[in-house]
């Protein structure tokens, strides 16, 4: 049972009929001028809503007895040692690194991200501390929780922040991991939490898209390239777009046929603007899945105004940004014709949204 005073899950005691039920009344709400397009939601069934997340970022605090790994709430760490939302790998490698790791005079630790097979260690210093620590022992339970990749991240200025561009160290393992898809990942890649769910997700933005030989299809906050390897299976040309470096050489490996620009999406509108050129705007697909900031305006009108696509699926994790972002585009030419609501976090309040649109006739 979660510890009441983590700020984490704030629906864990409903079951699933009241959790989507709450959740799809939130929605209608948030995206009231198309409430009547809303299906209904998506969610895994029973104890499938637990144990399911295989990413965590924790804040880290030193007391005498170790390290307490867990959220802030307030001044302390609550901490989330045997968390019930966790993936077991999580709750196995958080507990082992709270009892072995130094104390924080001699290593000052911020945050211990995990990222699947692949951990790091944000240590708010510009000095790389001796890692004795990671004896024999260490390692063969790291192997024994399925771990393959131990980063040391030195952030001298880390708060708000968590990571910084330079100062990684790879301590141990190594620096890429694949996922159940056969997909390369690092160790600060973003992954949908419950792949299944995301997998149906993205089938149906598929089906909806229907990309072909001869289409182009732009993919905006691509991440480590999972839907341009679906774009380009299809034999359509992809374009990505993605800011981390990280991800931006998974992309390319993990869809080699794809064209993949690093950098925010709002600075690479020359390029993406000559990508899309040679194909009339009926051979034109979009297909984005932006952060809770959702899309930037100059994004909007850029896929509205200039690329004009003939259809366009948006995977958005904020209702909120997701509604400003769709009254823009249907003012610049495209529709919604359904809202499929999917609960990519059971036993919290957010829910994703998969929207599909095409262009008025």
């Amino acid at each position: 049972m979660c510890p009441r005073t983590c700020p984490g899950c704030h629906r864990e005691h409903f079951n699933e009929e009241k959790s989507a039920q709450k959740k799809t009344e939130w929605l209608k709400t948030r995206l009231k001028p198309w409430e009547d397009k809303i299906e209904p939601i998506m969610a895994n069934k029973g104890l499938e809503r637990f144990g399911y997340r295989e990413m965590a970022c924790l804040c880290a605090q030193w007391a005498r007895q170790g390290w307490t790994l867990g959220l802030r709430s307030g001044d302390a760490v609550v901490c989330l040692s045997d968390c019930p939302v966790h993936s077991p790998r999580v709750n196995y490698a958080a507990a082992l690194f709270s009892r072995i790791l130094p104390p924080d005079i001699r290593f000052p630790l911020k945050y211990y991200v995990q990222s699947g097979a692949q951990i790091v260690l944000v240590l708010a210093s510009s000095k790389m501390p001796e890692t004795a620590w990671l004896d024999k022992d260490v390692k063969a339970h790291l192997e024994q929780a399925g771990i393959e990749g131990l980063w040391l991240h030195l952030f001298a200025s880390a708060g708000k922040r968590v990571f910084a561009k330079n100062k990684w160290h790879l301590i141990w393992g190594k620096p890429r991991s694949m996922d159940e898809e056969g997909f390369l990942y690092g160790p600060t890649a973003f992954q949908q939490l419950i792949p299944k769910l995301h997998k149906h997700a993205l089938e149906r933005a598929g089906q909806f898209l229907r990309p072909a030989p001869g289409d182009r299809i732009v993919d905006l906050y691509c991440g480590t390239g999972q839907t341009l390897a679906r774009w380009t299976a299809c034999g359509t040309a992809a374009c990505g777009v993605e800011i981390s470096a990280e991800a931006v050489e998974c992309a390319r490996k993990n869809a080699v046929e794809a064209t993949v620009f690093q950098g925010l999406c709002t600075h690479r509108i020359p390029q993406l603007n000559q990508w899309v050129s040679p194909a009339r705007p009926h051979k034109r697909l979009v297909y984005v899945n932006p952060p809770r900031t959702g899309l930037e305006h100059e994004i909007s009108k850029w896929i509205g105004r200039h690329c004009q696509p003939r259809k366009m699926a948006y995977l958005s994790c904020s209702a909120g940004t997701l509604q400003r972002d769709l009254k823009y585009l249907e003012e610049t030419g495209l529709k919604v014709t359904s809202v499929y609501p999917y609960d990519f976090f059971p036993n919290t309040r957010h829910v994703e949204t998969c929207v599909l649109l095409e262009r008025k006739v």
